[in-house]
């Protein structure tokens, strides 16, 4: 993964998952994708679009689209199961019915009213699917904090957001005790393991006052209202919370709907409904929009079966395939090269996965090709995409990704994208370029931060910090990035947080962070360091551990025996200082 981007390939349509996205042209339809586009999108049609107003812009949305999240889940309400965690089993009405009490609670015990902040930083529980359905249901702000995140952080976090509540398992209970009281953020607890403190308020306490069949809180929520706030981490600072309403997020999930339809389309498949009821594999985070939009909101309209894990296992991965039936799955590439060389080994039957998206980083060749050979009815699929995009931007699976597994896809239908130079020309086919994309899914803004909305946006357009190029056929390839961040599995950690969170040690003087090869998670977090006095390596981890998430600690420290090298501008050279590290380590 490049820049501030995320890769997932949405699960809405992996009925179609061994076809989708077949190459430009099937000699057997002489069908091309923007053919399948124009039908599918014209006037009548399913996915017919529109043009309509949005943050100042006139953009392209979807004439059936829910015109919130609320309609959506309220219109998906049935009998079918939703969700698995462990022993919990929700049907999509269950899970509903316990949203209206946890928004009751919100409204009448805490007087959440709409545009406040309602904030989650716990595991992939129910209550964190609970939580953020009510809050955005009575017209709340769900902001999806990183559960990873230190004190520190987490305190930063709420205090940008104003949030009003914070819903929080014990480990995230344990990490904001030291200043939960300089707070106004009120704290309800999810799971705890241990007496509560004097001031938190344990949730199914304040479920057992508010009625089993307690309705849905009125609440008068418009599309373009805000519905999210979810930090992304920048290449300096404190991370950024981007802001999405809910036509951004309902736009996105329905295009990779028609995503899906056009790939059937262009294959001359007839879709068929499903012989048995699909399910997805949650294994990674829901506070990133790989896991919240491209597994859990995709699922609503297609009336998936989610299965939550505590954490990834692959082994406990394997089973849960085998005996849930999981048909797709979407991670990191870590993760889908553990299932595929686990795949080799295990004695688990997981015939039943047609479909294994990337999410959070882009996948080696090798491996895309890896497992179209190990899963006998799998095919891959990835996608470029950011949190400022709500995760969709461009898509690309099956046949056509085995023929480019460098390529990242075409770009979304309510997207526009344009490879900028420099000096802000637009660039031809083929020639490097920032991406640049507008549309849609694009966020509002980041929350209280016009200085990054200055310097991310050029008017609607959105600055990716990513270098492509498009090719003939407007495949996108990413292929460097202009952002000093290092993405390690998935998460995007900024050099310039983890540089300042060294330099307050009293013995660091200088300090460069960069990302160095790693064959499992793509990059790990490197740096080289200058001291006074040099500190053990051992009590600077601790040090750092009480500042910064341990993903963004960084594995590998060097200690310079000078002054770091600069430029003539004064600025350190952190690519020699890469490059020697590099070195050293493939020594």
């Amino acid at each position: 993964m490049q820049g501030r981007s995320v890769h997932c390939a949405s699960l809405a349509n992996e009925q179609f998952a061994p076809i989708a996205m077949n190459n430009n042209q099937d000699p057997g339809t002489s069908l091309t994708r923007a053919d399948a586009l124009a039908e599918l999108t014209a006037p009548g049609q399913p996915y017919e679009l529109q043009q309509v107003e949005l943050y100042g812009e006139t953009v392209r949305a979807f004439v059936n689209a829910p015109n919130t999240l609320r309609m959506m889940f309220e219109a998906a309400c049935s009998d079918k199961t939703f969700f698995v965690y462990n022993k919990d089993r929700y049907t999509f009405e269950a899970m509903f019915q316990a949203s209206a009490r946890v928004a009751t609670v919100l409204v009448e015990q805490y007087g959440v009213t709409q545009g406040d902040r309602v904030a989650i930083s716990m595991r992939n529980y129910p209550e964190w699917v609970m939580t953020f359905c009510a809050a955005t249901s009575i017209g709340a702000v769900a902001v999806a904090m990183n559960a990873l995140w230190q004190p520190e952080e987490i305190e930063f976090g709420l205090r940008d957001s104003g949030a009003k509540v914070l819903l929080a398992d014990q480990e995230r209970l344990d990490r904001i005790e030291g200043f939960r009281q300089s707070m106004s953020t009120q704290v309800i607890a999810v799971r705890p393991s241990s007496v509560l403190p004097e001031g938190v308020a344990l949730l199914d306490d304040l479920l057992a006052r508010v009625a089993v069949d307690a309705p849905m809180p009125s609440a008068d929520v418009g599309p373009n209202d805000d519905a999210t706030i979810l930090y992304t981490s920048g290449s300096t600072g404190n991370p950024k919370g981007a802001v999405s309403c809910h036509r951004n997020i309902i736009s996105a999930l329905l295009s990779w709907e028609l995503d899906g339809a056009t790939g059937a389309r262009v294959a001359g498949v007839t879709p068929q409904p499903p012989s048995h009821q699909p399910a997805t594999l949650l294994a990674v985070p829901l506070f990133h929009v790989t896991g919240l939009h491209a597994i859990l909101l995709s699922s609503f309209r297609a009336q998936r079966r989610v299965v939550s894990m505590y954490k990834w296992d692959v082994e406990e991965g394997a089973a849960l395939i085998e005996r849930e039936h999981i048909s797709s799955f979407i991670a990191p590439a870590a993760m889908t090269g553990d299932l595929t060389k686990a795949a080799e080994v295990t004695r688990r039957d997981l015939s039943s996965l047609i479909s294994i998206g990337g999410g959070g980083a882009p996948r080696a060749p090798e491996q895309v090709r890896d497992i179209a050979k190990t899963f006998k009815t799998a095919q891959p699929g990835t996608g470029w995409g950011m949190t400022e995009t709500n995760a969709i931007g461009t898509g690309i699976g099956g046949p056509e990704y085995l023929a480019r597994p460098s390529s990242s896809g075409r770009c979304a239908p309510v997207l526009d994208m344009r490879i900028v130079a420099e000096d802000g020309t637009v660039q031809p086919s083929g020639i490097r370029g920032e991406v640049q994309v507008r549309g849609t899914s694009v966020i509002r803004a980041y929350w209280n931060r016009d200085d990054a909305n200055a310097e991310t946006f050029d008017g609607r357009w959105l600055r990716t910090g990513d270098v492509g190029y498009l090719d003939d056929e407007d495949y996108l390839f990413i292929v460097d990035r202009i952002k000093d961040l290092v993405i390690r599995g998935g998460e995007n950690i900024g050099c310039g947080e983890v540089e300042a969170a060294l330099l307050e040690h009293p013995n660091v003087m200088e300090a460069s962070v960069y990302g160095l090869p790693d064959e499992r998670l793509g990059e790990e977090v490197g740096a080289t360091i200058y001291c006074d006095a040099n500190p053990q390596e051992a009590n600077l981890r601790e040090f750092l551990a009480k500042r910064l998430a341990r993903f963004k600690i960084p594995r590998y420290l060097r200690f310079a025996a000078e002054p770091l090298p600069r430029i003539a501008s004064g600025k350190i050279l952190k690519r020699q200082l890469r490059n020697e590290a590099a070195e050293a380590l493939s020594a």
